[in-house]
């Protein structure tokens, strides 16, 4: 197999992607012959406190737009990215973007590719991006769409459109609706709870974590059992932190999102969600 030519260029991005060192991400490239996502579970397996890549990152700059139909059944995210956020900031981009996730609710949109051809004033939506493209010379486009249909889905917009998220629930969640979307765009949980945790995303915390183990000079000599005992262990502190019902709830501390949940409604449940971010 080549070998990777590692670049500044590629250094740079790990470096701003992880916040490790220059030494360090040159090292990762090249022990993962240039492997992106190889590079930052190499940093994570040598120790460093390097955040695990969430796949809700999309676009540079834009505007994320979260809506629901008006009976609160079916919930929508419009990612529309551009290039600088002197574009993304402008009011007129804000309304525009506003129209095409408007189109989105009103046409009952199933996809992204659904989303370009539905109509706005009588002109396709794909039109009027190309439109706008030669308008403000600077690329655009829709980044990234999600749908969520549920008994009820409530909407979040975070930091002047920077972040959306949606959650799907079994009934009426009222208020508590907001109060849990605000909990997933503060808090980024993997999924509902560990048993919907996807594998691979197990699998790999498993790897790191037992790495970690392997390298640590405590560690030495102990026999494989028990470095797999209390790497379950370490895993199940994951899932306390990295999952949504099982995380601390932000407005009270002492209580875990789960009993939130039951302190509202006992046979309330979260069954979906989606957070898309900016950055």
């Amino acid at each position: 197999m080549a070998t990777a030519t590692i670049t500044a260029q590629d250094i740079n991005k790990l470096r701003q992607a992880t916040g490790a060192g220059m030494m360090d991400c040159r090292k990762a490239l090249t022990e993962t012959n240039g492997d992106f996502e190889a590079a930052i579970d190499w940093l994570r397996k040598q120790g460093q406190k390097v955040a695990a890549k969430r796949s809700d990152r999309e676009a540079k700059e834009g505007v994320v737009i979260a809506k629901t139909t008006a009976d609160n059944k079916t919930g929508f995210i419009v990612t529309v990215a551009c290039e600088t956020d002197f574009v993304s900031k402008n009011a007129d981009f804000v309304a525009f973007g506003q129209s095409i996730a408007d189109a989105a609710v009103s046409n009952n949109v199933k996809s992204l590719e659904e989303l370009n051809e539905v109509s706005v004033n009588g002109s396709k939506v794909s039109d009027l991006i190309n439109d706008k493209l030669a308008s403000i010379g600077e690329k655009i486009g829709i980044a990234r769409f999600e749908r969520i249909d549920a008994p009820f889905v409530a909407s979040y917009i975070h930091g002047a459109y920077r972040m959306g998220v949606l959650v799907g629930f079994n009934k009426d969640a009222g208020d508590a609706g907001k109060d849990i979307a605000m909990q997933i765009a503060a808090m980024n949980p993997v999924a509902v709870d560990a048993a919907s945790v996807p594998q691979d995303v197990v699998t790999r915390e498993r790897d790191i974590v037992v790495e970690q183990m392997k390298q640590d000079p405590k560690m030495a000599g102990k026999p494989e059992e028990m470095i797999s005992k209390i790497a379950e262990g370490k895993l199940n502190a994951f899932f306390k932190e990295s999952t949504l019902t099982a995380q601390a709830y932000v407005k009270d501390a002492s209580k875990s999102v789960g009993d939130y949940l039951k302190s509202v409604d006992s046979e309330l449940k979260v069954v979906e969600f989606k957070r898309v971010a900016l950055g």
